[in-house]
Formats: C-alpha cells, sequence, structure tokens
C-alpha cells in the first residue's frame, strides 16, 4: 500500500468521542480511531470502566481521555460535548455507541424498559449528534458522525429473541442515520452506521448461552462470529477521508448474515 493511499485513513489532530465507550464495541472503535491517530474521548455510566478502558488504550500509544455520564440524559449529553469541546477544543468523530437491551415478551414488555432502551439506544443519538453539530461541525463545516445500529434493525425479531424494543430502536438508528445525512450534508458533515451481527460481549452474554456461540456462528455465511477486529476498518473507513463521499449509508458487519433470505 503507498503511503498516499494510507494518508486516507490518517486521522492525527482530530478529535473522537466514543459514547458508550468503555468496553465492547465502543472500545474497539476507540482502538481503531486512536491508532490512527484521533485524540480519543470516552464516555460511559462508569468511572471504573472509563478509567480502565483509558488506560487500556493509553498503553497501546494512544492519547485517551474520559468523562462519566449517564448518555440517556439530555443535560448530562450536552455537558460531555462541553467538557470535550473545553478540554479538546474540537470534535471531529462521533461515534454514537451507547446503547442497551431488554429481553421479554412484546405482550409482556414493561414499557418503562421500552422508555429506558428507546432513550438510550435512539434519543441520546440524536441529542449527542445535534450537541456536537452546533458545538463544533456546522460551523467548522465538516465532521463524521457514526451511529452504531445493529443487524436487528434490518428485520423483524429471530424466534430466539424476545427483543422488541431493541430491534426497534435500531431500526430507528437506520431511519435516522438516513434522515440526517440528507439534512446535513450542507455542512460537511457525513452520517453513515455500522449494523454489527452477533458478537461477544456484555449485552450478547445471555443470547449466546442461551442458543449457543457455536449455533450462531453455523448460522453465518462466513461461519464465525465477530471478534475484536472486525470493525475496525469499517469503523475507520467512515471516520476518515477515505470515506469522504459515503454518507447516509448503513454496513452490516455481520459475517453475512443479513444477506441470506430471512436473516
Amino acid at each position: 500500500m503507498t503511503d498516499r493511499v494510507q494518508s486516507l485513513f490518517d486521522l492525527t489532530g482530530q478529535v473522537a468521542l466514543v459514547t458508550g465507550g468503555s468496553r465492547g464495541l465502543g472500545l474497539q472503535i476507540a482502538e481503531s480511531l486512536g491508532e490512527a491517530g484521533a485524540r480519543i474521548m470516552l464516555t460511559s455510566r462508569k468511572a471504573a470502566d472509563l478509567e480502565e478502558a483509558a488506560a487500556h488504550l493509553q498503553a497501546r500509544g494512544i492519547d485517551a481521555n474520559w468523562i462519566a455520564a449517564d448518555a440517556a440524559d439530555e443535560a448530562q449529553a450536552r455537558g460531555v460535548v462541553a467538557q470535550t469541546m473545553e478540554r479538546l477544543g474540537q470534535i471531529d468523530i462521533l461515534v454514537n455507541n451507547a446503547g442497551a437491551t431488554w429481553g421479554a415478551p412484546a405482550e409482556a414488555h414493561p414499557v418503562e424498559a421500552w422508555d429506558k432502551v428507546m432513550d438510550l439506544n435512539i434519543r441520546s443519538l440524536f441529542v449527542f449528534a445535534q450537541a456536537v453539530a452546533q458545538a463544533s461541525m456546522i460551523l467548522r463545516r465538516r465532521g463524521r458522525i457514526i451511529n452504531v445500529a445493529s443487524i436487528a434493525g434490518l428485520g423483524g425479531n429471530p424466534t430466539m429473541m424476545k427483543t422488541i424494543a431493541y430491534n426497534t430502536s435500531k431500526g430507528a438508528v437506520v431511519n435516522f442515520t438516513r434522515a440526517l445525512a440528507g439534512e446535513w450534508g450542507e455542512y460537511g458533515i457525513t452520517v453513515n452506521a455500522l449494523a454489527p451481527g452477533f458478537f461477544p460481549s456484555k449485552m450478547t452474554k445471555g443470547l449466546l448461552a442461551t442458543v449457543g456461540a457455536e449455533n450462531l456462528a453455523a448460522a453465518a455465511p462466513l461461519r464465525r462470529l465477530g471478534d475484536d477486529e472486525d470493525l475496525k476498518g469499517a469503523a475507520l473507513l467512515f471516520a476518515s477521508r477515505a470515506g469522504k463521499h459515503i454518507t447516509g449509508q448503513i454496513l452490516a458487519v455481520d459475517g453475512g448474515v443479513s444477506a441470506l433470505v430471512g436473516g
């Protein structure tokens, strides 16, 4: 690969704010952007987890910072953006990764749990995107927003999953991404989404235990689950100059599951 091509993926001098960045897919994405040169601001609810995640990134030579906050709380979310601007001066990349799920049959799903999932999985994405755009991206007429959706937002619930609120929220993330891309393109802001399939994580631990990781892997054309590297390239594409002409797109990173009829 030539230096010219590699330079398209260089994020030196840029700042990335990653919500839900203390573990799992958020931390994997933070690693990718940080290894490409971006300064990283992580946020999630638990300070101890953030401190550990920042130390992990720093050990890899990444400039990593953190702010503990509840992304579902509008005031706290806007506070994260304000503090990031104060401490790092700009926000070039927003990764909207914070999310939660709730398992229950639709006929018995608590309304309070529905609201909790919706507030974090879609409302917080709007709040963070609006705050970052107002504070940095629109004024500078450039920016990258990466929303983390899911293949659960591309279709109905598989029979082994009873996660109506989660699937609905991720479907909303898909169209939120497209709508925002259409509106903010004039400001030089790209808005795209990653739609991961099954990755081992705290969120999927129960499902993997119930259904079996081997069974889920066998259902994918590539016969595998996602690993600690599989989101890195896609996230870097959307965040970098290499993806400057890509917006409003949903990229499934799922081993081919979404390509199957009924997948």
